[in-house]
């Protein structure tokens, strides 16, 4: 066997990675010139990723290029690494300026990555989403000159900070100039890795890509071991370098120089490569080893400064540096500036994983006290989580314990949320082991520690672990009726509460409630209890048979504090205070308050109180509660009939949010109410583009639950079935029934009922709407119900057709008479409130046989009503709904007038189910649909004659009833018979009928 040389060496030649290079470059032209994308580039350990983004790189612009990699520290608590290298990369290249020109009047939350920028802004609610806002804005700006490419690499050990960073750019990109590449080990993904469900969401976006990299062909092995040696390998030579290193370009480096010539002698390949990778190192001499062991524990967050180095090694300076030149030469260490990484990260593992378990300990714990001794040698937003790190490894539980507490507080700071919750667990995790446990949190209790993290998982949306966070720290919280511990105890129940607020199933507010019970009066946080429950209960689900939570909220509406009350008390106590927590809870108030008046129909005092509260929430740069205001000014106008002042409202705030770089923090609430005014408008295109646009930055946001009943409407509006169940799909249709948000269950029925009509399922319209009716009750929150209650009442109507079954008609009286009950109890607010209940008069009137002049009487009233709104489309639903009474009444002139502006109308907004549906109607009567038009022509080829005996054919008729009412002989019936049905393609009179109810003949 040939002798192993010391050197590792690399090949200046680059092989068998030209098609990748290529589709990286040109990815890299249409990011910067045509619309901004991702690469992910994947593979196993040592195949050659980083080298085919190193040869990438280097020819990319000088100073076009911003490197950042996730560091195995991440997973304990270590936030936003790769960014926070990038971001300092363009300080160090392009100075303040472009931090200042991303945050306007200053630096904004830049300082929670660069402390070198200057001090952390204050606490706010939405900072974390200013934050992703304004690196955004940072990147847009920098590609401006040419187009940028931001290299993140390791993403396999990303932080959970980082991937919402990731997924919030890609998605939010819209200029082009921005590319991202992005590297990750695929044999990492063990099952439950975050990447496996990330990897594929992003792909889903347009512009990015997943490119895979295979190990190198035999004959590219060849060439990577030639460049290396110098020489041609022999093919005995060639075939046991191949077998032992499997084309992995990593190993070819290491062993191209030792091969053994004679086949399968050599040993079998190790378990990932470990040996092969120890294996050069052997020639190394002792001192060499001995550094190369200390680097690998202060590497373990990917490379280690020289000072720090030089003091763990505790070598003198000469035989220090004799070493590391040794290390570098030998290509295990490449040095940096001011310290060294390992050539691969596999490398640095396999080191330290041969650490005996003393020396690992001790240099563990060394390196924590460097860190303390020499704390400029650490970036300051590193130094808790590496302290924490080394601590655990050294056993050092006491300090370990300390320094995850401080690594948490610096998480929050930085706002990273996963991370936080991380290094709290940890805490907890040591606090049974650690008898000064609260002295070294800063005096806090476990049961505190456990509510902080059970606030920092609500912070990363995992509302399911807040929950278990929060229950068993009420589990074994004692019941002291001191002040301070019912503090606490109304804390995890307001955190319990808010968890499963954002639950759709989960409700919420019996915990609130309770922990409104508990918590002092006088105690920090009063305040912004009061805010929450009273902006909850006016979302909660109202049952026809109330359970514990709603009737938990009965007994306080019946001890006075109703959602009203408790907005004012909420607001009269945060005005009595000065603290910045009371005053977003006194704007949270007041913008219920101001929502709650408008609801009442009392705009006079609802809307300056919602635009104070608005521009309170402006001056105390608070996105959230701003957008939170503007989106329900919005609605309530547009419910009190006031489209285009919300619609301006709305858009208003998007534009001031965007110039203000905070566009995504609460857009989709907001583009969900544009979207809806638009609908109700009759502008579908544009509020579809609006829909489209939100969905694909949402998918899975909570806010999906508000945008998906709209995409469904509006998808149902224009006669696109396909997509309208997509978006009200089975999960949807479940929500119907089990949400525990009254708004929710609104949205969410009137897209599946509206879909169900479109799709003719007009049995599953009932049933649906039976439950609905018999489970919720409706008539307390009167908004979205009464739109709800005129399609049940729809439904009703055509579930009495003739040629339904007994059993749908019988379900269709039950519909109409709870319908009518929800009717009776509901208030009339406003206009369009108003012309939904004449539509449901209406419709109530043809389900009860009333006379035709009498049902044309009703639906001109309902028309009457909808021109008193800009609420085109319901009004042309209303004068089709009084075209055919006005048919039925004998006016047949009045009827084809009123046809013709419907189908104008349904025509002009894309609306083409009603277009198809006024057609159809136009048919009957035999009227032309515009002045000098002929009228329509029958379907399916179907003459005059043939076209009234269908239409006797959906309604029951026999040959002989047939013959009676056109007066033609049961033979001649017949044929007509025969003849309709192969027209239509079908093979019975059942058949037949039904489909000439399709074709709109009836």
């Amino acid at each position: 066997m040939s002798v192993m040389p010391l050197l590792v060496e690399t090949s200046a030649t680059f092989v068998g990675r030209e098609t990748q290079l290529r589709l990286l470059h040109e990815h890299a032209r249409r990011a910067h010139t045509e619309a901004p994308g991702a690469v992910l580039i994947g593979g196993d350990a040592g195949v050659g990723k980083s080298r085919l983004v190193s040869e990438f790189v280097a020819t990319r612009p000088e100073g076009t290029v911003f490197v950042g990699g996730c560091l195995q520290l991440g997973v304990d608590g270590l936030a936003y690494a790769p960014f926070t290298a990038v971001l300092r990369q363009f300080l160090r290249e392009r100075g303040r300026a472009v931090f200042e020109a991303a945050a306007p009047g200053g630096v904004g939350e830049f300082a929670r990555l660069l402390p070198e920028l200057g001090e952390v802004p204050v606490e706010r609610r939405e900072n974390r989403g200013i934050l992703f806002e304004q690196i955004l804005r940072l990147l847009t700006q920098a590609a401006r000159d040419g187009g940028v490419t931001v290299v993140l690499e390791d993403l396999h050990w990303s932080d959970g900070a980082t991937r919402d960073l990731l997924v919030f750019l890609v998605r939010n990109l819209d200029q082009p100039g921005v590319q991202f590449v992005v590297t990750y080990r695929g044999d990492d993904l063990h099952r439950t890795h975050p990447l496996r469900r990330l990897l594929p969401e992003l792909e889903r976006v347009p512009g990015v890509h997943r490119l895979q990299l295979e190990p190198l062909s035999r004959y590219e092995v060849g060439l990577q071991a030639a460049a290396i040696r110098g020489t041609q390998l022999a093919p005995g030579e060639l075939d046991e370098l191949y077998r032992r290193t499997e084309g992995f370009p990593l190993f070819v480096e290491s062993l191209a120089g030792a091969v053994d010539p004679t086949p399968g002698e050599g040993p079998d390949v190790p378990d990932h490569f470990r040996d092969l990778l120890l294996e050069p190192l052997h020639r190394l001499d002792e001192t060499a080893l001995s550094v190369l062991r200390v680097a690998s524990v202060g590497a373990v967050s990917g490379g280690v400064e020289h000072e720090m180095l030089y003091h763990a090694a505790e070598l003198p300076e000469r035989e220090l540096e004799n070493a590391l030149h040794t290390l570098v030469d030998a290509n295990v260490l490449r040095a940096g500036r001011t310290g060294y990484r390992f050539r691969h990260a596999l490398l640095r593992d396999a080191v330290h994983g041969e650490l005996l378990p003393g020396p690992h300990a001790r240099l563990h714990l060394r390196f924590a006290q460097l860190i303390d001794a020499y704390p400029e040698s650490v970036p300051a937003e590193r130094r808790a989580a590496e302290q924490a790190h080394h601590f655990m490894a050294a056993q050092e539980l006491p300090r370990a314990l300390q320094a995850s507490w401080w690594a948490a507080v610096r998480a929050g700071e930085a706002l990273a949320s996963s991370e936080e919750l991380a290094m709290l667990e940890r805490v907890l995790s040591l606090w049974a082991r650690v008898p000064d446990a609260r002295e070294r949190v800063q005096g806090h209790t476990w049961a505190e520690v456990m509510s902080l993290a059970a606030g920092a998982a609500l912070g990363a949306d995992r509302y399911g672990r807040a929950r278990e966070l929060a229950d068993e720290a009420l589990a074994v919280l004692p019941h002291n009726d001191d002040d301070h511990t019912r503090m606490v105890r109304a804390v995890l129940l307001r955190r319990r509460g808010q968890a499963r607020a954002h639950d759709p199933n989960g409700g919420g507010v019996l915990d609130l409630a309770r922990a409104l019970e508990l918590h002092p009066p006088h105690m920090p946080g009063y305040g912004l209890l009061l805010s929450i429950l009273a902006r909850e209960s006016l979302l909660y689900r109202v049952d026809r048979d109330p359970g514990p939570d709603q009737r938990q909220l009965a007994d306080l509406a019946d001890a006075g504090l109703t959602a009203e009350e408790l907005a004012w008390s909420a607001l009269r106590l945060a005005e009595r205070s000065g603290s910045s927590g009371d005053s977003c809870a006194a704007t949270d108030a007041r913008i219920t308050l101001g929502g709650l008046l408008m609801s009442f129909g009392d705009p006079e005092r609802g809307r300056p109180m919602l635009e104070e509260g608005i521009r309170r929430a402006a001056d105390d740069a608070d996105p959230g509660l701003e957008a939170r205001g503007a989106g329900n000014l919005g609605h309530f106008l547009r419910e009190l009939g006031r489209h285009r002042e919300g619609l301006e409202v709305l858009e208003e705030s998007l534009a001031r949010h965007a110039a203000l770089g905070w566009a995504s923090v609460h857009s989709t609430f907001n583009n969900q109410n544009r979207a809806e005014i638009l609908f109700e408008l009759g502008d579908l295109a544009r509020a579809r583009e609006i829909v489209a646009a939100t969905r694909h930055i949402t998918l899975d946001s909570k806010f999906r639950w508000y945008i998906q009943p709209v995409a469904a409407r509006t998808a149902a509006a224009m006669g696109d079935l396909a997509a309208a169940r997509q978006a009200a799909g089975p999960e949807e249709r479940c929500r119907v029934l089990t949400a525990q948000r009254m708004n929710v269950i609104q949205l969410s029925a009137l897209a599946q009922l509206e879909t169900d009509l479109l799709e003719g399922s007009v049995d599953a319209a009932l049933d649906l709407s039976e439950k609905v009716l018999e489970q919720v009750a409706l008539a307390a929150v009167p908004g979205y119900s009464w739109p709800l209650v005129e399609v049940m009442a729809e439904a009703a109507q055509l579930g009495l057709d003739p040629g339904r079954s007994p059993e749908t008609a019988e379900r269709a009286r039950r519909v109409r008479a709870l319908a009518g009950e929800v009717v009776a109890a509901m208030p009339v607010t406003g206009p369009v409130q108003r012309a939904h209940a004449a539509s449901c008069a209406a419709r109530f009137a043809v389900i009860d046989g009333a006379d035709p002049e009498q049902a044309l009487a009703v639906w001109r009233a309902a028309v009457a009503d909808w021109e008193r709104t800009p609420m085109r489309l319901h009004l042309a639903r209303a004068r089709l709904g009084a075209a055919e009474s006005a048919v039925q009444a004998g006016d047949r002139a009045w009827a084809a007038a009123r046809v013709r502006e419907v189908h104008a109308v349904a025509a002009a907004c894309g609306a083409e189910p009603l277009a198809r549906a006024a057609a159809d109607l136009a048919r009957r009567l035999g009227t032309a649909l515009s002045d000098g038009a002929e009228p329509p022509a029958a379907p399916a080829g179907l003459t005059t004659r043939e076209t009234e005996v269908a239409r006797l054919l959906a309604v029951g008729s026999t040959n002989a009833q047939i013959a009676e009412a056109l007066f033609i002989t049961p033979k001649t019936a017949s044929v007509h018979v025969s003849n309709i049905l192969g027209k239509l393609g079908v093979t019975n009179r059942a058949a037949a009928g039904a489909r000439a109810r399709e074709l709109g003949l009836v």
